[in-house]
């Protein structure tokens, strides 16, 4: 049984549109996940949180802050983060495609599974799908999810499809800070054929 989808929506290409379901492609429930104990009681420690001039404080107490110099805080409250929020339309606007290679892997961040909704929706679906998969294209798209507007790129895969969401740019750091050391030296070819 596939499990609940996390997003419902509408495949938009132009004027072409048909109903699809989102699915979480990963588990986290399959993760191995540890607790702090103490190390004599096997007590679960409680992580409180504490102010370094009031000691411990109550939750009621905290709000959110952004740091925009060093210990200079904005303040940012429900209503600041309401005004901003993007709604969604529930529609997975397609508006490019790339050859399957040209993503770079580093951008990839969450994978899901994509499937119709609804036995009117299968031929669409089917056709977007295996157009995709004749030409040898992903799709290039946007949707909202979580209240955040994900990029993301859809393909063929055996009867469905996937969709990966894209990392931005300035998520991704440059690889100067770690490669730029490195000599541009050419492995000798004797030692690329016992590789």
């Amino acid at each position: 049984m596939a499990p609940r989808a996390s997003w419902k929506g509408y495949l938009k290409l132009s004027l072409v549109s048909c109903p699809v379901r989102l699915y979480p492609a990963t588990s986290a429930s399959e993760r191995i996940s540890f607790n702090q104990l103490h190390k004599k009681t096997h007590n679960r420690i409680n992580m409180k949180p504490v102010d370094p001039e009031l000691g411990l404080v109550e939750r009621s107490d905290l709000v959110r802050g952004y740091e925009y110099e060093d210990k200079q805080y904005i303040i940012i409250d429900d209503a600041d983060l309401d005004a901003v929020r993007i709604e969604s339309n529930h529609t997975m606007n397609i508006e490019a495609f790339v050859d399957e290679g040209e993503v770079d892997v580093i951008y990839q961040d969450s994978p899901y599974y994509l499937a119709p909704d609804g036995a009117m929706a299968e031929e669409t679906f089917a056709v977007l799908r295996e157009a995709m998969r004749k030409s040898g294209k992903l799709a290039i798209a946007r949707l909202v999810l979580s209240s955040r507007e994900r990029v993301v790129t859809i393909g063929a895969r055996e009867n469905g499809m996937f969709v990966c969401t894209l990392r931005n740019p300035n998520e991704v750091r440059g690889t100067t800070e770690y490669f730029g050391n490195i000599p541009d030296a050419k492995p000798d070819a004797e030692m690329l054929q016992l590789a």
